[in-house]
């Protein structure tokens, strides 16, 4: 295979005395052995997507390593001096199980140390939940946390959060963006200053888990907590750190732990994947689960921002609850106990984003507040936030396994959501029900909301133009009728226009603009193509929904659904 020449002036500048000799025989070993990968190592620089910076570690502008993060930090060094001059700035870092997670986050903290920053770097792994409320707990001016989330075990990445504990969003994304840009290597300052950084561990702890107890426990009795046999697993993540103490200070004692799987381990060795998302990934759990006749299953991913939970059906059988499952059960609970507490008078909020759950929107209506729906990823979940500082947030999700109780954290927190799933479980059991049956309650009383998610992953070059030209085909050629159903509205959020298909009226679409496309059917069936936003990934969501009268006819529903959603997915030629 020919290297490129543009491909060739990149690899020349890493084969400079500002790279060490490592990178520099790693990417000599590349261009004899592997001009593929060494393509794929070069041809771009990595990109801010819905979660942060993510790739493959490695050498190479399109990899994570030592550099990328070094030009990254100096850009965001430079932002944050020039955005708050005469201030001493303050930055919190964390990361996560990932192999090369503690000494990149090091080499992050050295680059702010060297620009003259002051650096709160954690001791050991935590959750990303704590970075956000680290932020805000320490009033820094900005955090970083190194992880990839449930990405497989060759990634890692780079998370950015500002003041408020919420993640950056744009224009400021693309301003700080510029600077990075604007870089050479050669000007990453790595000679640290020690005597700004300062680790923090404990203490941090104790404050956190003493705010998810607040924001997470309803005057649930002790006898009902007792009652409750919990089942959790960190997957080889951080929640270890986190998740045990808090359940044992909100005074739930029957927890069990999956031994195997609580170690933090960045290979994740039981597993194919790290993520709550996929049923194998708790199928430790859910087997320890039926030895020791447990209530619930809980699962977290590697950096604890998402969970997984397993309930028993009807039938007894533990069956994984999808992510807007958990979302609408976890938001109407909420809504029941700040409506005991009388704290709703209309000036509150839940979020939302546009491919979850529009059972969403029904709760809200029902209890007389507001749902706010933004673009995929928390960050905009978090702006709600402070761009209505006026309402109260009550919390919010996506579809994506990720909640937030609260406004203390400003992302998605699988730790305090935790304790808020094993209050309602707990109070559920002690009334003679189960998450299960209370699912189906909110139902019968609300319209059964079923959705569906196909993801397509695709390779490299290759494989994200393969999935730019799904979307063009999709946006260009508009699909019609699906599933014997007429489209009846459009919305391209690229082009920020919704279009009636049927009267062919336009109005302008208010979010960011963003690389999404949503059809409407007349039966109420949505569906949505989003390319993910930090992997080589496509993915389709779908949202079908009728009345269910009775419980009883459930599984009629559900199968029937079930069928709508599959004709859905052969009309769209996906299978």
């Amino acid at each position: 295979m020919e290297i490129s020449q543009s491909i060739l002036d990149k690899v020349n500048i890493w084969l400079t005395p500002d790279f060490d000799a490592d990178t520099q025989n790693a990417i000599k070993e590349m261009m004899t052995s592997s001009p593929k990968e060494l393509e794929e190592s070069f041809y771009k620089n990595l990109e801010f997507g819905t979660g942060g910076m993510r790739g493959i570690m490695g050498p190479g502008t399109n990899r994570i390593n030592k550099y990328t993060l070094g030009k990254a930090t100096q850009g965001l060094s430079e932002y944050l001096k020039k955005s708050f001059p005469g201030e001493q700035v303050k930055v919190a870092i964390a990361y996560d199980c990932r192999n090369n997670s503690d000494t990149l986050a090091k080499t992050v903290a050295n680059v702010f140390s060297a620009n003259g920053i002051k650096v709160y770097l954690f001791e050991e792994l935590r959750p990303t939940p704590e970075l956000s409320f680290a932020v805000k707990h320490l009033k820094c001016h900005a955090g970083v946390v190194l992880t990839a989330s449930h990405n497989p075990p060759e990634y890692n990445g780079y998370k950015v959060y500002w003041q408020d504990g919420g993640q950056l969003v744009p224009p400021q994304d693309k301003e700080i963006i510029d600077v990075i840009d604007s870089l050479e290597y050669s000007q990453i300052n790595f000679q640290a200053n020690d005597n700004l950084i300062e680790y923090i561990g404990n203490d941090l702890d104790r404050a956190f888990i003493q705010t998810s107890i607040q924001n997470a426990t309803f005057n649930t009795s002790q006898e009902a907590k007792d009652q409750l046999k919990i089942v959790f697993t960190p997957l080889h993540g951080t929640s270890v750190k986190l998740v045990p103490d808090l359940l044992e200070d909100a005074g739930y004692n029957n927890v069990f732990l999956v031994a195997e799987q609580s170690v933090p381990n960045g290979n994740f060795p039981t597993v194919k994947s790290p993520n709550p998302e996929e049923p194998e990934a708790l199928q430790m759990a859910i087997d320890l689960a039926d030895q020791m006749d447990a209530d619930i299953v809980i699962g977290t991913d590697p950096d604890s921002d998402r969970l997984g939970v397993a309930v028993r059906n009807g039938n007894g059988i533990m069956t994984l609850l999808n992510g807007n499952q958990t979302m609408v059960l976890m938001t109407h609970f909420l809504l029941e106990q700040w409506k005991k507490q009388g704290r709703i008078n209309g000036n509150q909020f839940i979020g939302s984003t546009i491919v979850s759950t529009p059972m969403m929107m029904e709760l809200a209506t029902a209890y007389n507040i507001d749902c706010k729906v933004g673009l995929t990823g928390f960050k905009w979940i978090a702006k709600m936030i402070k761009d209505f500082p006026e309402q109260e947030f009550i919390g919010g999700g996506e579809e994506s396994f990720g909640y937030m109780v609260g406004d203390a954290v400003r992302d998605k927190d699988a730790v305090t959501s935790t304790l808020l799933i094993c209050e309602m479980a707990a109070q559920a059991k002690a009334k003679a029900s189960s998450l299960y049956m209370e699912l189906l309650k909110l139902y019968a009383e609300f319209g059964y909301y079923k959705e569906s998610l196909i993801s397509l992953t695709k390779k490299g070059i290759e494989g994200a133009e393969e999935i730019k030209q799904m979307m063009n085909n999709l946006r260009n050629n508009p699909v019609e009728e699906i599933n014997g159903q007429r489209v009846v509205m459009v919305e391209d959020y690229k082009t920020s226009v919704a279009r009636n298909l049927l009267t062919n009226e336009e109005e302008e679409l208010l979010l960011p603009k963003s690389d999404v496309l949503i059809y409407y059917l007349e039966d109420g069936s949505k569906i949505c193509a989003r390319p993910s936003g930090t992997e080589p990934k496509i993915k389709f969501y779908f949202s079908v929904n009728d009345t269910l009268d009775d419980i009883n006819d459930f599984k009629k529903v559900d199968a029937m659904l079930a069928d709508r959603i599959e004709n859905i997915i052969k009309g769209m030629n996906l299978n």
